[in-house]
This record gives C-alpha cells, structure tokens and sequence, in this order.
C-alpha cells in the first residue's frame, strides 16, 4: 500500500467516525475562536471559503473571481487560487485550478476535497470549468493545479452566487438563496431540489438584509444542523432542518466585518464558523470560532 492509498484509507476512516458522532449538541452563547489563518498573499480577487482535509491535516482557503474574455492567446480560464494551510495555519502553497470557486468542502465519502463554482446552475448561460470538481493535492498536502471533473452544470442549485455547503452523512447540500431565508436541498442525482427549507429569521431577531447573502453552513449538529452569518448583529444563528431557531452564538463585539462578509469571506470545516477579517494582517485573516458544543 502506498502513502497515497494509506491517506485515503484514513480519511475514509476518520470520515466513518465523522459520520457516526451525530450527537445532540448546544449552542454557545459566546463564539471561541480556535483557528487563525493568516493568507499569505493578496486574493486573486474574493477569499471565498474553507475546507479541512481529516487525513492530510491541511486547511485550503479558495478565492473567487470571473474568468477574463478570451482571446487568441488567452483561454477564459479563472485565474482564481486555492491555497494551502497547515493543521496550525501556517502557509504551505497555492496553485490555479482554474475555476471561480463559490465553495469548497472535504467530501468524507470520496476523501476529496471538492469545490463548487460560480453559476453552476447555469442561470447565466453555459461557460467553461463551470460546475463541480475534485481538487487535487500532494502526499505531503500541497495544492495542485490539477483537478477531475464530478458534475457540469445542475439547475437544482438555484442561485448563479450560491455558497453550498455538503452533508456527506446523507450525501445531499443545502444551498441558500440570494437575498432570501430560503435554502435548497439538493441531491446531484435529482434534477429538481429535493426540498426546501425557510429559516425563522425573524424569531433569530434579524432580517433578510442583515444576513449572509449566499452561504448557510452545515454543522452535523443535530438540532443545529445550520448555521448562518448575522452581519449587522455580530453573531452566527443555529437553525435546525425545519428551519427552527436554535440559538446564537455571539462573535467579539471587537470584531471588525465589512461589506463584503454578506458575499464571501466565509465557510465551515472542521467543527468551526470561519470568517474573514479583512483588517488583520497583510492580507486579511480568516479567524475559525467553535459555535455548538
């Protein structure tokens, strides 16, 4: 058995563990912030989201961003990074896979870290690396720029800006709408969106505009399964998968979130509620809170 086969096999094993410790969590009332990420280097264009590898104990940061037009020397090719971070945060590589990345997630049932691009419902037309991919990594857990195809396009996803997040436990992804409390559930295998869910904002004390606009994190928490951004209040709202309110979880009153945080700078891996603070560091730094317990 080589290192690659030994990785895979313990990522398949820690992601078993992953799927078989479903267990009745609670909220925290304040977020603990566990995890920094410092980037590096300037994003290409959006520090997008984040995604943890169990088995090579990496953190990967994608950025987003449109393809340039092509031309006779150019392919329309994003030139969007993803980079790579140590279990401690510390900068290993970057590499272009070629995709406006929306969404990346460690998907426990391939031991692949996936990533979700801009428009891959095809709502403004058809365009090259559009849809759902396998990014790949080194042995040690560098970035590559290469990647496999999973899926083209699928309509189910709704909004051309969604955020998905992946429920590898029922193999399934929720995909909150722009601009609204609704989420999808989604299924690659169905054409149409397996079901919907309305989150009760209005019981959580917020309102459509004071609320990430693309992204609703899945937790694996049961009765918290979902968590959402609350921009204007500082605090992450729990929902359970009828949409209930199940608590807050307040961030620092210290923190300082922008304008941009409604639309990217977000994600959730590895038992954490990532965001971006664009006023840390050179660069930015994406700060990690535990938020259920």
């Amino acid at each position: 058995m080589n290192q690659h086969q030994r990785t895979l096999k313990i990522g398949t094993l820690l992601a078993s563990l992953l799927l078989t410790c479903s267990v009745q969590a609670a909220v925290l009332p304040d977020a603990q912030l566990k995890l920094k990420i410092p980037m590096e280097k300037a994003p290409t264009t959006r520090p997008m989201t984040v995604a943890y590898h169990p088995a090579l104990m990496h953190y990967y940061v994608a950025d987003g961003g449109l393809a340039p037009l092509g031309s006779e020397w150019e392919a329309p090719i994003s030139k969007s990074q993803v980079h790579a971070f140590d279990a401690e945060g510390k900068y290993v590589n970057s590499a272009n896979p070629g995709y406006d990345n929306r969404s990346i997630y460690y998907n426990a049932n391939t031991a692949n870290i996936e990533t979700i691009t801009y428009n891959i419902s095809s709502a403004f037309g058809f365009a090259p690396n559009t849809g759902m991919y396998a990014l790949e990594m080194s042995e040690t857990g560098k970035i590559k720029d290469t990647s496999k195809e999973v899926i083209q396009f699928h309509k189910a996803f709704g909004d051309s800006f969604t955020m998905p997040s992946y429920d590898a436990e029922n193999n399934r992804y929720f995909a909150k709408q722009a601009r609204s409390n609704i989420v999808r559930i989604v299924s690659i295998k169905e054409v149409e969106p397996i079901g919907e869910i309305t989150l009760d904002i209005a019981t959580a004390g917020a309102k459509t505009d004071d609320i990430s606009d693309s992204f609703v994190a899945y937790t694996g928490s049961k009765g918290e399964e979902l968590a959402l951004l609350d921009l204007d209040h500082k605090a992450i709202l729990l929902f359970d998968l009828s949409g209930k309110f199940s608590g807050r979880s307040a961030l620092p009153e210290t923190i300082k979130l922008r304008a941009k945080n409604y639309y990217n700078g977000l994600g959730y891996t590895n038992g954490m509620f990532f965001l971006y603070n664009e006023n840390e560091g050179e660069f930015g730094t994406y700060h990690g809170y535990q938020v259920v317990k």
